[in-house]
This record gives structure tokens, C-alpha cells and sequence, in this order.
């Protein structure tokens, strides 16, 4: 027999997921077998597997050790690295990613964030190994590799639920700094259809609605006008993948050093002058709405990621004004 005591981390999942993360090799028709002839039960009872669990609950397992140990899939713990992390409690992580970091895993190899915050909650104590067996830790939204900026994590199911959910409804506001080519002197609130080409990884955007293609949103306004480039505030109202880098290329001013959606003519100087290799692009600041109970910490917070190093010094050397703040 063995007892598992359910953690705060682990606490609003049911119990048939629970289960399948802590027997992840075990058939699905074994584990409600074992519910429903109680050799696994909730709280000394008979369960159904559809109970969502809370912390401090118990699960006993009426199962032979060795049943336990080949349905168990070892776990791969990723080594600590420091993040920069912007803001954390119990529930929420907020890290301000550097530019060449995944966000999540493209291949099996890969280590990206999440991986990361799993190896920075270990390192911390806020987690085990073992509770990984039953609850991994990660991100809510996503950016790009060579896109910097904040990230936001959930360190607990509830936490991950919430946060993903105010990113859904638009809860959440994100905003970006982009330093464009030419000047931009008018803000803007622009709309389209952005289509994306599975086989080349680039997305277009239409004037009008086509097949497989999604309505977005954007808003801009100048920070600082330089003579050849203009720093952008943005604002995502929808968030697809490349919107900001494919609308402001569609609207006549790509991202500084975005090769993809702007060429590479015109960002070659920026390359020859400052070693530019990626698009200047940064998730700069989030906006909380008011919120309650675990969450309360977050209300109507608005926090910041200051700038790359190497946009700084591009801004610095483009002699834009009115930025050092940022």
C-alpha cells in the first residue's frame, strides 16, 4: 500500500488526471479498474475518479510495489539556472526571459523555460521530484526565442488556471517595446486577418477573412522618433504567433533586425554597426486587474522588464531621446 498526501500545488485537478500523471505508463482501464474495485481510494472512500482533489487529501493506492514502480516513468530534472524573475508568489511566476531561450520545447532535446522554472522551484524548495509526477509547473503565454520579455507562469494548478484564463478574456493587458524602421509620428489601432504558413513558419497578413486565417488586433504609438527609426509602444489586443512582427511589417515598418518579415538590405546596417542578429522586440510591461483571495497580491499590479542590453545600446546610439526610463 501507499499513501499519497495531495500538495497546495497539486490541489483543483481530478483524480483520474492525478492518477494517469502518477501511473503515467498505466492504461486508463487499469486505473479506473483499480477505482472501482477501491483498490485506490479518496479519503478512506470509494471514489469514481471524477473528484477534484484539495490539498491534504489522501490517496491511498491498495497496489503491490512493484505494480507502483512499472507503471512509474522516471523523471529527467533539469539543472538550476538563475532567472531573472520579475515578480513571485505562492501561485504566480513572473520571469523576464532573455532573447535565445525557448519558451516551451520544440523537440524532445529541447530545454526551454519550463523547464527552467522547474529546475528553479526545485532548487527553492517549492518543489520535489516527487510532486512532479503528478504536477509540472509552467507557462501561461508564450514568446518567441529571440523575443524578450515577460513571462508568466503558473507554480500551482490553481495558479495556472487563473492565469490562463485572464490571458484568454483579455484580462491580462501586454505591451511591447519594437524599435522600427522609418519614422512613425501617429498612433494607430490596426486590425486584419493573419494567415500562417505551416511549411515555411511565416505568417501573412489579409485585408479580408480567407480560410484558416484569424482576426487580430494591434495598437501602437511612438515613444521616441529617431532619424531612420522609431520606438514603438505596443499594445496586443489578440495574440497570435508573429502578430506584431507580421502587422508592423504589413503597415511599412518592420521590427529592427527581424530578417523574417523585414528583409535583410535594410537591416544589414543595424548588423555591420551593433551585431543586431534577431528582431528588437521586448514584452515590456503587464497590467492586473483587480483580483481576489490567493490572487490578491496581483491586483491592479503593473510591473516592467527593463531592456536587453543590446537594445539599450542600439536605442542609445540611434541618439533616440526621451527613453531612459524605460
Amino acid at each position: 500500500m501507499q499513501s499519497l498526501i495531495v500538495s497546495r500545488a497539486e490541489t483543483g485537478q481530478r483524480l483520474d488526471r492525478y492518477l494517469q500523471k502518477y501511473l503515467s505508463l498505466a492504461p486508463k482501464s487499469f486505473l479506473y479498474k483499480m477505482i472501482r474495485k477501491k483498490n485506490i481510494v479518496l479519503n478512506g472512500k470509494k471514489a469514481d475518479g471524477s473528484e477534484k482533489i484539495c490539498e491534504g487529501d489522501e490517496i491511498r493506492l491498495y497496489l503491490s510495489d512493484d505494480t507502483i514502480s512499472k507503471f512509474r516513468k522516471a523523471e529527467s530534472i533539469v539543472k538550476y539556472q538563475a532567472l531573472s524573475i520579475i515578480y513571485e508568489d505562492e501561485q504566480v511566476l513572473i520571469v523576464n526571459k532573455p532573447v535565445g531561450m525557448l519558451s516551451q520545447k520544440a523537440d524532445k532535446e529541447d530545454i526551454s523555460l519550463n523547464e527552467y522554472i522547474i529546475g528553479y522551484l526545485l532548487h527553492s524548495g517549492q518543489l520535489t521530484e516527487e510532486m512532479l509526477r503528478t504536477f509540472r509547473p509552467g507557462i501561461c503565454n508564450r514568446l518567441d526565442r529571440n523575443t524578450s520579455g515577460l513571462i508568466i507562469a503558473g507554480k500551482t494548478i490553481p495558479g495556472l488556471q487563473k492565469m490562463s484564463e485572464l490571458i484568454k478574456e483579455r484580462k491580462v493587458q501586454k505591451y511591447y517595446l519594437a524599435l522600427v524602421h522609418g519614422q512613425v509620428k501617429e498612433r494607430a489601432h490596426i486590425s486584419g486577418f493573419l494567415y500562417k504558413n505551416v511549411t515555411l513558419n511565416k505568417v501573412e497578413i489579409c485585408e479580408q477573412m480567407r480560410q484558416g486565417a484569424s482576426y487580430i488586433e494591434t495598437e501602437y504609438k511612438p515613444v521616441a522618433v529617431g532619424k531612420r527609426v522609431t520606438l514603438l509602444q505596443v499594445l496586443l489586443i489578440t495574440g497570435k504567433p508573429h502578430q506584431i512582427r507580421s502587422h508592423l511589417a504589413s503597415c511599412g515598418h518592420s521590427i529592427v533586425g527581424d530578417i523574417k518579415y523585414g528583409g535583410s538590405s535594410k537591416n544589414e546596417s543595424f548588423r555591420n554597426r551593433y551585431g543586431v542578429k534577431y528582431q528588437l522586440l521586448h514584452a515590456w510591461k503587464l497590467e492586473f486587474p483587480e483580483m481576489e483571495g490567493d490572487f490578491s497580491g496581483l491586483s491592479h499590479q503593473s510591473m516592467t522588464a527593463p531592456l536587453p542590453e543590446l537594445f539599450s545600446r542600439v536605442l542609445k546610439g540611434e541618439q533616440l531621446e526621451g527613453v531612459n526610463d524605460l
